[in-house]
């Protein structure tokens, strides 16, 4: 058992922290109050090819996996510049393509992808089936040489970045069970009958959350991903890969923070000593650092786990659940270790805040993980 990162690895945490830093904190907040995507931070990171460090280096990836994928999301966040379309685009997007589409799709789209020219976002949740993709409504019907897309998707985010869509739909019913059997297609995003309204959200965040109307939209054949009603373990070959880099990008939230409010606590003087000489400054402080260091464990196993074609859905749940909650400890801390200026504009705590809340609800909540641990981990009744 080797904890110690080869060199390799450390160098891309160093890299990546020095080109995210140049952007950093001040930069994001500034892009989460104006709710506009971080476009610069993306093309710089795409020309270097951290972008697409997950895509096989045939199609001009970097020919890394999940370990490597999640060391660039938690070092943009940990320079303060957290991007949550590492995980639709080069996570979910990537992973599926790669393993399920076919020749053609991964010769047209992963290239693109690698370097951070074209982005795919993922389009599963929908307004009455939330956490349940067995209640999916939309539908994908095959007539002639097209499938026709009718249905409502709901919180999809990044659709204004986007050239292209993974939607989820359902092409069948399980005679057995009543079930959807569910297929991924490849939609473009401006295709004909594709509505998009904006979600307005009071949290800062640089991404747009969308709900989409498909009213009659009109899909080729080939944009099928894999193979009809076998969408169930395709989209958990994604979600997997999600929740990894989530928890990664929870990780660097966290260490980012705690930076911040560890920086302040030296300095900032009361009664003539450093706030943070005193315990009820300094062990909240340590207490985040605790648990932050835990979830980037369970974050690196998960990672680990998935790219060695093991089964990862425990640890990956696990390590998202951890982070979340670890990178919210670690910013509410730091926001209560500046008191006042915990909620100032000047030192951009709040716009993190939004981030580190949205991840204790996305990419799944915490009450589902903790159904999934309570049925899966400990063999406890189903409740729900």
């Amino acid at each position: 058992m080797e904890f110690a990162e080869p060199a390799e690895h450390r160098a891309l945490r160093e890299t990546v922290r020095a080109v995210a830093s140049r952007f950093g904190g001040a930069h994001y907040a500034e892009h989460a109050r104006q709710s506009a995507p971080q476009e610069e931070l993306w093309r710089e990171l795409g020309k270097l090819g951290f972008i697409g460090i997950n895509v096989p280096s045939e199609h001009g990836g970097g020919g890394g996996g999940l370990v490597e994928l999640a060391a660039v999301a938690e070092e943009t966040a940990a320079a303060g510049a957290p991007l949550l379309l590492l995980l639709v685009s080069s996570a979910i997007s990537v992973e599926v393509l790669t393993r399920y589409g076919t020749v053609e799709q991964r010769a047209e789209w992963l290239p693109r992808m690698a370097t951070g020219e074209a982005k795919v976002v993922f389009a599963i949740t929908e307004p009455d089936a939330g956490s349940n993709s067995h209640r999916i409504a939309t539908t994908a019907t095959l007539e002639g040489d097209t499938y026709v897309l009718r249905g409502t998707k709901y919180y999809i985010t990044g659709v204004d970045e986007a050239e292209a869509l993974i939607v989820v739909a359902r092409t069948g019913v399980e005679e057995a069970s009543g079930q959807a059997k569910l297929s991924l297609f490849l939609v473009d995003a401006d295709a004909p009958g594709m509505r998009r309204s904006a979600i307005e959200v009071d949290a800062m965040l640089p991404e747009t959350q969308f709900e989409l109307f498909f009213d009659e939209v009109h899909v080729p054949a080939d944009r099928l991903i894999g193979e009809q009603d076998g969408g169930f373990a395709q989209v958990f070959h994604g979600l997997n890969p999600e929740r990894i880099t989530g928890a990664a990008l929870g990780v660097g939230v966290g260490r980012y923070a705690l930076e911040r409010a560890a920086d302040y606590a030296r300095v900032r003087q009361v009664w003539g000593q450093p706030i943070g000489a005193h315990q009820a400054v300094a062990h909240p402080l340590a207490k985040a650092k605790v648990e932050v260091e835990l979830a980037a464990l369970m974050t690196a196993k998960a990672a680990w786990l998935h790219d060695q074609g093991l089964p990862a859905g425990e640890a990956s749940n696990m390590a998202k659940y951890a982070a979340a909650e670890a990178a919210l400890a670690a910013v509410e801390a730091a926001i209560q270790t500046h008191g006042g200026n915990g909620l100032s504009s000047d030192y951009g705590l709040v716009p993190l805040w939004s981030m580190a809340r949205l991840m204790r609800i996305a990419p799944i909540s915490r009450e589902m993980i903790l159904n999934y641990v309570a049925q899966h981990s400990l063999g406890l009744p189903r409740s729900y």
